[in-house]
């Protein structure tokens, strides 16, 4: 299969920003949530919980709240006072609206999705009225004392509830008075001169009010009375989070500890029909505040400070050994954020704010199979290049010569030519960019430096000529369905002759760059492409989707290829797709034509195409210990497929020149190192 030597980079410091909100849209099977820098991402759970789209950060943007309305529209709110609503195919914001209430806190939509409320830091509630293509202000409900920290509208739509320090308070939203005020309990006695904050609270359809405070509390309210039903002291800490399910049946509340209580409505002895919240599962999968929880039909769905998406399925509510049945960390974005120049051994890493290139080090030492050699020649990071405006980074890349860089943001592009001799470096922006240039989803170079292909706002491809002297516009692709969906992938040919896009509605279409035209368009396959290369020698396309599934098109023929049937119809052997997360990167080994290079986030593998797919399915061997394995045993033990999981988590891995690897790996415990402290929590014996 053959061996590489290994450059092994630890120096990419990407730190995933902690998790504020989030919410689950049934009808749609999507989550989306809100992060601390201001991005959102959504994820698509009937698509093997694929990160589907992500909207870039802003500096000026601060998300407290998040809210669907009907199958494809987002709101957030947020510390700055504003409500913005997203285009979802552009993928930014579409318009802003000032609330006039100071700083958001949180945000609740009615049942029937006519109306918006927010709580305001002025202590208002503000009614919006949601029309069709955007939302207008309606009117005040009476300003109470202090900010509203927390709302939730009861099923009817006539009365909302809202939380804030030391009071819950019920609304009549027809009039707009408070019908009903209830205090909370602040606590033991040691903590009785703290106010007790309301963080959260949830309107049941049978009157009953549920809370969660800062002082560990979960308590149910009977919101006609205004009496307290049943108290639960969950935590010594703050209930941050709050979520109930569609029927519900139980409730899910996360704490400032780390930790996730789930409450079931069941009856305590068998054949009483009377029933009562009971506390059944506690869940402990974050080291720090739970700031965000929701439920969906089979799982409970949790994210916080820790910056992890935790999916934790309930075994009593999925099939054994099925896909929902595994407990999901998502950590790293499904999408690959290091660029690579092969020929001259640089690196590319991009961050919100920033990018930042570095030429890998080097070794005089000729070595053993599995022995670490020592660095003769230290990594050397060559640039940092800051971005321009408060909008952040959403794509990079950089040439194969190492020549051009470009990255671009929500509301530009820009494209830098580099020089480098030896240690020095100098860099120069282009200038003037043609005018069809606005913003980029995603960008790609050919292999020969001479072009730049930009997947534009408008679901477009830009042509775009390089030269030292000037960059022209050559041509536009448009998808000949005539779709409108974001391209989120891009391939080029070695021998520039291909160009291949991926759009968010699962298209792949193929163009010819010497006649300007489009090619063809690959069979759709309901799942989203997550990684695809074009075949130096071959033209044969490989496409991998977000459930895992493995496709060669051939480009010149217009349909798959005999090993791509093949592979469909016997099948990746089961260690390859035991893993939850996507492949984000695909290459090629050039020593070897026939060998695929593919990882993930826990494993890279190679597929050797030469090899026959009927050892697949027999025992599989492992390959990291060769000298465990004697000569007469190897030719039975030669599989196609060849996995390696000592590199993790893994952010690319690629081939550059001479059989040199380069792995690039962001250790989990780097990342728990930059976290603040978590809550102090006493341990046996301490």
């Amino acid at each position: 299969m053959g061996e590489f030597k290994v450059h092994r980079v630890r120096f990419f410091d990407f730190m995933p920003s902690g998790i504020r909100c989030m919410a689950f849209n049934s009808k749609a099977d999507r989550l989306a949530l809100a992060r601390l820098d201001g991005s959102v991402e959504i994820f698509n759970f009937s698509n093997n919980y694929f990160q589907e789209k992500v909207i870039p950060g802003n500096d000026s943007r601060s998300i407290e709240a998040i809210c669907w309305v009907g199958c494809d529209r987002l709101f957030t709110a947020g510390l700055n006072g504003e409500v913005v609503e997203y285009d979802l195919e552009r993928l930014c914001p579409k318009y802003t609206l000032d609330a006039f209430g100071g700083p958001i806190w949180t945000a609740a939509c009615n049942s029937a999705e006519t109306h918006f409320a927010f709580g305001c830091e002025d202590g208002s509630v503000k009614l919006f009225e949601i029309l069709p293509d955007k939302i207008q202000f309606e009117r005040n409900l009476d300003r109470q004392k202090g900010r509203i920290l927390s709302l939730s509208w009861h099923k009817s739509g006539t009365l909302i509830a809202a939380g804030s320090l030391d009071v819950i308070r019920v609304f009549d939203v027809k009039s707009g008075h408070s019908v009903q005020r209830i205090l909370v309990d602040r606590g033991p006695a040691g903590t009785r001169n703290k106010d007790c904050v309301v963080w959260n609270v949830a309107f049941l359809s049978d009157y009953t009010i549920v809370s969660g405070d800062s002082a560990g509390k979960v308590q149910l309210w009977d919101a006609n009375k205004g009496t307290l039903i049943k108290t639960h002291l969950v935590s010594k800490w703050d209930v941050l989070s709050l979520s109930v399910s569609e029927n519900e049946d139980s409730i899910v509340a996360g704490t400032s500890e780390g930790m996730v209580v789930q409450f079931q409505l069941l009856s305590p002895t068998i054949g009483d029909a009377e029933t009562q919240w009971i506390r059944t599962r506690t869940f402990k999968h974050h080291t720090h505040d739970v700031r965000a929880v929701t439920e969906t039909r089979t799982a409970v769905v949790s994210g916080g400070l820790d910056t992890q998406l935790v999916i934790c399925p309930l075994m009593d509510k999925v099939e054994v050994k099925s896909s929902e049945s595994v407990l999901r960390k998502v950590i790293f974005p499904h999408r690959s954020l290091v660029s690579c120049a092969k020929k001259p051994s640089l690196l590319l890493f991009q961050f919100p704010d920033q990018l930042e290139l570095w030429r890998l080090g080097g070794t005089d030492t000729v070595g053993k199979p599995g022995e670490s050699l020592p660095v003769t020649r230290k990594p050397e990071k060559l640039l940092q290049l800051k971005r321009k405006g408060d909008d952040h980074i959403c794509c990079s890349t950089i040439s194969e010569c190492g020549h051009w860089i470009a990255y671009s943001t929500v509301s530009s592009i820009r494209l830098y030519q580099l020089q480098c001799d030896n240690n020095n470096i100098s860099i120069s922006k282009v200038s003037k960019l043609p005018k069809v240039l606005r913003s980029a989803h995603q960008l790609q170079f050919s292999a020969d430096s001479s072009k730049l292909f930009v997947a534009s706002e408008q679901a477009t491809i830009h042509v775009i000529s390089l030269s030292r002297s000037e960059c022209k516009h050559v041509h536009t692709f448009k998808p000949k369905s005539g779709s409108s969906a974001p391209v989120h992938l891009l391939a080029a040919s070695a021998d520039g002759q291909w160009l291949t896009s991926a759009n968010r509605h699962c298209e792949i279409n193929v163009y010819n760059l010497k006649k300007l035209k489009h090619h063809c368009m690959v069979p759709v396959y309901n799942s989203l492409p997550s990684a695809m290369a074009i075949h130096p020698e071959t033209n044969n396309l490989l496409v991998t989707h977000a459930d895992q599934q493995m496709f060669e098109f051939g480009i010149v023929d217009k349909q798959y290829t005999d090993w791509s049937r093949k592979l469909q119809k016997e099948g990746l052997h089961r260690c390859r797709l035991k893993w939850g997360t996507p492949v984000t990167h695909i290459t090629f080994n050039p020593q070897a034509p026939s060998q695929v290079i593919l990882h993930d986030m826990h494993m890279f593998c190679i597929i050797d195409q030469s090899l026959p797919l009927d050892g697949l399915k027999a025992q599989f061997y492992s390959q990291l210990t060769p000298k465990d394995t004697s000569e007469t045993d190897k030719p039975r033990k030669n599989n196609a497929l060849k996995i390696c999981n000592k590199y993790q988590p893994l952010l690319h891995v690629n081939l550059l020149e001479d059989d040199w690897l380069v792995v690039v790996e962001r250790p989990l415990i780097d990342i728990h190192s930059q976290l603040p402290a978590p809550v102090r929590q006493k341990k046996f014996g301490t």
